[in-house]
């Protein structure tokens, strides 16, 4: 999702340690590698660069105790990426806060909402 396109609601990052953090971004990103297979594809999805791409992927495999993402090369056979049992773990655990804090913030954010000029 590019920037300019973002739907009214809540948007959670969390900062696990500093200078290491998940929010919409990656965690697009590692839904959108469980879809499709391909990094580089979640990426397009999302209107990022393959390179952007790549260098998430590889920040979100380096923070972690293991690895979040596996890939397999190119070739004849062309690569691919998916996620581990982990990586599984930290998406299913970042939706599920999104959705709690969605719920919890629904009134203010509708407030907020109303008082935007028309």
């Amino acid at each position: 999702m590019k920037a300019g396109n973002l739907t009214p609601g809540t948007r959670l990052r969390i900062v696990l340690a500093p200078g290491i953090a998940i929010g919409p971004g990656k965690a697009d990103l590692l839904q959108g590698i469980l879809e499709t297979g391909s990094i580089a594809a979640a990426g397009r999805a999302m209107g990022m660069s393959y390179k952007r791409a790549w260098r998430l992927a590889e920040a979100l495999n380096e923070h972690f105790k293991e690895p979040l993402i596996e890939t397999t090369r190119g070739g004849s056979g062309r690569g691919g990426a998916e996620l581990t049992a982990l990586g599984q773990e930290i998406l299913k655990r970042y939706r599920r806060m999104e959705q709690k804090t969605e719920k919890a913030t629904a009134s203010d954010s509708d407030a907020l909402r109303a008082l935007l000029a028309k």
